[in-house]
């Protein structure tokens, strides 16, 4: 068996279209593996502190989601240069992550045997995937997956002999991590018992919070009882995870039904189509958002009848009076409370203070949705570095090195000084692709075509230097709603 990062195993090329672990992008069956894969990275320690301290996934777990899926479609493309390119971006990513836990300890996100336990989880929660769902991978296609693991943690500048080459050997390998390395970590419990009962709407059915409450209800609680029973017994023994009554056979359940996908015409799941229809924004001018517009109409009025059949409690009082409802929109509009701003753009990592991590990860998610390279992605961490120190002296009233709500709320204007204003100078620049001084038509649809998923012109059919930077303090600010920037760093 051969692991080389572009090598064959069994004479198939282990990337491409031909990959075993490609086959599964567009199986149902890997969104309940993939959950189960995230809680056993969570659950190192060392993964578990970076995922806490740096990770959007709580606050904007629909980004990630769609962030990661485009990450591994390119590391499993066909073309080198396309891997290679991800690859040096993920280190990039990587390296800008380190610190110390809770308890002192030091973590790193480039630890080479952390990166091989990553990469471990998802080829264990594979294979685990088809056990359940009444499919095993026969010897052969275990062994060709396995190398196909080993070139994926060898292509991203990771040591593929942290990971044992023969088989028989992972087994062992796998069992002692859990046994000997895996905690209850904060990061893991997030993920299991506050993700899924606090799971924002994605931008699809933002229009029909109650018919979102009431399905996440049912299917949040199923999806951790499903999660907790696939896991380890070791590990669910070691963090003492309730077993709930029932929970082995609705797990078996839900893996089986996924699998019957199996027997549905090929292409009828795609799955990047599905994250990219979640995530299209209320005023996209994607060709699939009137198609969207009217299935977001009939939630609506779902959501309208559920509140009718079953009325939240606290409702049964008289409606507010006209006057105040009036008034109280009347001072909302164009203007954002200071709390809604702060919540969903600046606490990014969603721990409720905003700190470098929030800015980081506004950093990270720019230069991905950019498509960033060196040296334009390393300029824009700086910049945003400047505008964070920039800020911590402005707001930081009571010197515990992160801004809560109330100093923000209390400063507001301090937010756009000079450093932003350098941020902004840096996105104008790595949007003006010639240099011109003006962002043209072609260059200002590809910036929010790209990013955005909108389609923007400006009158004249260019963008200023002054007006870009004014919108993009506007937004950043907190001082003007709904502009083009929003679905970038507010959606979920």
């Amino acid at each position: 068996m051969t692991t080389g990062t572009t090598g064959t195993a069994g004479g198939a090329p282990l990337f491409g279209t031909q990959s075993q672990f490609r086959a599964f992008f567009d199986d149902p069956r890997w969104a309940l593996a993939i959950i189960r894969a995230t809680v056993l990275e969570a659950a190192h320690p060392q993964v578990g502190a970076a995922l806490a301290e740096n990770s959007t996934f709580v606050a904007h777990p629909w980004r990630r989601l769609r962030n990661t899926f485009l990450s591994m479609r390119r590391m499993f493309d066909p073309d080198p240069a396309v891997r290679e390119r991800e690859a040096a971006r993920l280190n990039r990513l990587h390296a800008r992550m380190s610190g110390s836990d809770s308890r002192g300890r030091a973590y790193d996100a480039m630890d080479r045997p952390t990166r091989a336990w990553v990469v471990a989880t998802l080829f264990e929660s594979a294979v685990t995937m088809c056990r359940l769902s009444g499919q095993p991978l026969d010897q052969d296609t275990m062994e060709r997956m396995y190398a196909e693991y080993r070139a994926f943690l060898a292509a991203l500048d990771g040591d593929a002999g942290e990971l044992p080459e023969d088989l028989n050997d992972f087994w062992r390998y796998f069992d002692r991590v859990v046994e000997e390395e895996l905690e209850d970590t904060e990061a893991a419990r997030v993920i299991l018992f506050r993700l899924f009962d606090h799971l924002p709407a994605p931008a699809l059915l933002d229009g029909a919070p109650t018919l979102w409450a009431a399905g996440r209800a049912v299917v949040g609680p199923l999806l951790g009882a499903i999660t907790v029973a696939s896991l380890p017994e070791p590990y669910r023994r070691k963090a003492g995870l309730p077993e709930t009554p029932g929970a082995p056979t609705l797990m078996q359940g839900a893996y089986l039904a996924a699998g019957l996908t199996r027997f549905l015409p090929e292409g009828w799941i795609d799955a990047e189509s599905v994250i990219e229809t979640l995530s299209l924004p209320p005023d996209s001018d994607d060709p699939r958002a009137r198609t969207v517009s009217a299935l977001r109409a009939r939630m609506k009025r779902a959501s309208a009848l559920l509140r009718l059949v079953t009325p939240l409690s606290g409702d049964t009082g008289p409606d507010p009076a006209p006057a105040a409802t009036a008034a109280t929109a009347a001072t909302e509009e164009g203007r954002r409370s200071a709390e809604e701003f702060f919540r969903q753009v600046l606490d990014q990592t969603g721990d409720g203070h905003l700190d470098w991590p929030d800015l980081a990860a506004m950093a990270r998610e720019l230069a991905t949705r950019l498509d960033l390279d060196e040296p334009e992605e390393t300029r824009l961490y700086d910049a945003f570095a400047a505008w964070w120190r920039e800020l911590q002296a402005a707001l930081d009233t009571d010197g515990d090195g992160r801004v809560g709500v109330d100093e923000y709320a209390a400063a507001v204007p301090s937010l756009a000084g000079p450093a932003l204003i350098r941020v902004a100078e840096v996105l104008f620049d790595a949007t003006d692709k010639d240099g011109s001084g003006t962002i043209d038509e072609d260059e200002y649809r590809t910036l929010f075509r790209t990013a955005f998923h909108r389609d923007l012109t400006t009158a004249d059919g260019s963008y200023g230097r002054s007006a870009f930077v004014g919108d993009f303090l506007s937004f950043m600010s907190g001082r003007r709603a709904n502009t083009p920037y929003d679905p970038l760093l507010a959606d979920a």
